[in-house]
């Protein structure tokens, strides 16, 4: 039998994220608020300790400015995770940052939510900005 307690997989680290494939287009409305939230049920990263995958679901939430994030760059983007050792609460910081340099929103928030590991469910919200109600 193998031991496998205290096993490690090797995981990459920040500089493996590619935030530059990041994309916008213009959005054509700025006198109309409007709320984007996107979804996906297919977030995965690394735990920085075992290298062991992490899943969970990702929602963005945002008003946009003057730009929208591009769909199929943020996929691209959100996939350079995946191999990366990130903790659950620096994993949705950077995520925010990275997006909010992207498109400059009024307002965006960023929630992940892990599956259920060890017994315990976490869910990480962070926030850019004031939400207007109109």
């Amino acid at each position: 039998m193998v031991e496998a307690e205290g096993r490690t997989f090797a995981f990459e680290g920040f500089d493996a994220l590619t935030p530059e494939v990041l994309e916008t287009f213009p959005y054509e409305y700025p006198e109309r608020t409007a709320l984007v939230v996107i979804e996906t049920d297919e977030w995965s990263c690394v735990c920085p300790f075992s290298g062991l995958p992490d899943f969970g679901t990702l929602r963005i939430r945002y008003q946009p400015a003057a730009s929208c994030i591009e769909l199929k760059s943020l996929k691209y983007y959100l996939t350079s995770f995946r191999s990366v050792g990130v903790y659950q609460e620096h994993a949705a910081n950077r995520i925010l940052e990275d997006l909010v340099a992207c498109c400059r929103p009024s307002w965006m928030e960023v929630a992940l939510d892990y599956r259920l590991r060890g017994g315990l469910h976490t869910v990480v919200t962070v926030a850019h900005g004031s939400r207007s109600n109109d």
